[in-house]
């Protein structure tokens, strides 16, 4: 009874909480998006069999979806890590009371294996089963396939916990996780060695063996009993909801951008208050993973002549981090908002530190998938004209609607399915900027070519930056009749 008052208690905090009203309408977008993610697996949980039938002459459907388990599990848990939120817990009221220490932790360990996010990708699984592996072995064997899943969602939720309190999420050990990936991928891709046949051949023992499930069951309970070992070591109220490791934030040196003077000085400050929190860092590891968003278009020959399309891909990934970061441009300094308008800085230089922010996360990007130029002078074309139109025009449309945004954000936890802070508003702010060049290009180069499209959006940019101290002068003009209207919402916060 008590695990099941524990439940109570945390649903009623989340629905009396000021901001469960404020993000319905969030709320109801991401529904309506929720519903169509899942329409989408259903579709390819029903046409796999058909799928990996013509992928390999040898082996059969699930011997092939046996195979690639450790890697399913392995990008599991490199997602999880940089984006799954760590369950918290409010631990002082409960100490008080005659309520066993080991309940509250199993409460905290076993709360995130309810969360049906975890369990979305058994909408592949499930028809996949029922279509093909019931087809090739029987109802038994479907069946513990898709129950080993199961036990691998639970098993990857708990490692994942595990690794990022015992470890960290720092951008260090993400990145020598994706190398150690890559690395993996590298000697199957040159058959130095490979996971796939270990993969094929342990997960087979486990689907096909009727006591191969015991062997699932025991992988989580490991997992279960390490994150309780760790919690057996840091019991304490003010190390309960994080790691035991001291994650000392190491200062990093910025001096040089003081030679800039107060934007210099501003600049640096931004990008230490994004290495130093969970939200914006979180921001930086999605952004990796989006750089490869070009992979899925540019090889793709169905999109090969939808200049739209590529355009609107080109300008996502050559402004990915201006328009991630840029949206919330002002409301990452919403906890110090206050004193921040108090300071002798104008705010002319407030936003032109910003701007430069913005600017070099544009240039960062663009070296970034300089790469994808192998593809052709077209996408070269593409990403020179995206690159243009988000330094002239984006940027100063996200440093003009930022100040609509009057919500206070919480930068001590991850961005990965957590929208607090977040309003229709920003929703409008980002797809008009997204789409309308898309459509302008589309509609350009069906009336005339893809050149006059892309001279008419580069030239657009060349005169946004040409005309920079004018567009600032108009956000500054905003920025003050906002500021008021800004500074009451962030100090209302959720």
């Amino acid at each position: 009874m008590l695990i099941l008052d524990l439940v109570v208690q945390e649903w009623k905090k989340s629905y009396r909480a000021q901001g469960f009203y404020k993000n319905l309408a969030v709320s109801l977008l991401l529904g309506f998006f929720t519903l169509y993610m899942a329409a989408i697996l259903l579709f390819i949980g029903f046409s796999l069999n058909e799928i990996l039938e013509k992928a390999d002459n040898t082996l059969n459907p699930m011997e092939l979806f046996n195979g690639a388990m450790l890697y399913i599990m392995l990008m599991g848990l490199i997602i999880r890590f940089a984006m799954q939120q760590l369950n918290t817990f409010n631990l002082p009221p409960y100490q008080v009371l005659p309520i066993k220490r080991s309940l509250l932790i199993n409460f905290l360990l076993l709360k995130p294996l309810t969360n049906p996010i975890n369990y979305f990708l058994l909408l592949v699984v499930v028809p996949f089963a029922i279509k093909s592996v019931v087809g090739y072995y029987s109802v038994g064997v479907a069946l513990r396939f898709v129950l080993s899943f199961v036990f691998l969602i639970w098993f990857n939720s708990l490692t994942g916990a595990y690794i990022k309190r015992k470890y960290g999420s720092s951008l260090l050990s993400f990145l020598l996780i994706i190398l150690a990936f890559a690395g993996i991928v590298a000697l199957e891709y040159f058959k130095v060695f490979s996971l796939f046949n270990i993969s094929k051949s342990f997960y087979g023992f486990i689907v096909l063996n009727p006591y191969g499930l015991l062997v699932a069951l025991l992988m989580v309970a490991v997992a279960f009993m390490l994150n309780k070992w760790f919690f057996s070591q840091n019991f304490y109220p003010e190390k309960f909801n994080s790691k035991i490791k001291s994650d000392k934030t190491v200062t990093r040196d910025l001096s040089f951008l003081n030679r800039f003077g107060v934007i210099g000085e501003l600049i640096g400050l931004e990008l230490k208050l994004i290495l130093r929190h969970k939200r914006t860092k979180s921001i930086l590891y999605m952004s990796g993973f989006f750089l490869f968003y070009g992979l899925l278009f540019y090889t793709n020959k169905a999109y090969a002549h939808n200049s739209g399309m590529l355009f609107f891909v080109a300008m996502f990934m050559t402004g990915l981090l201006m328009l991630m970061f840029g949206q919330w441009i002002i409301s990452w300094d919403s906890s110090h908002f206050d004193s921040l308008m108090t300071k002798n800085i104008p705010i002319r230089t407030y936003l032109n530190a910003n701007y430069y922010l913005l600017l070099a996360f544009n240039v960062i990007c663009f070296v970034l998938t300089t790469p994808y130029f192998f593809f052709g002078m077209k996408i070269v074309y593409m990403h020179l004209t995206a690159f243009i139109f988000n330094a002239g025009v984006n940027i100063f449309l996200l440093l003009f609607f930022a100040t609509y945004n009057t919500r206070k954000l919480d930068l001590s936890k991850s961005s990965a399915m957590n929208y607090q802070g977040t309003t229709y508003k920003n929703f409008l702010i980002v797809l008009p900027l997204m789409f309308l060049p898309m459509i302008i290009v589309g509609v350009l180069t069906s009336l005339a070519s893809i050149a006059v499209a892309l001279w008419t959006l580069a030239t657009l940019g060349a005169l946004g930056i040409l005309f920079r101290n004018q567009l600032i002068t108009l956000c500054v003009n905003q920025f003050n009749r906002r500021k008021y209207i800004m500074a009451e919402g962030f100090r209302e916060g959720e």
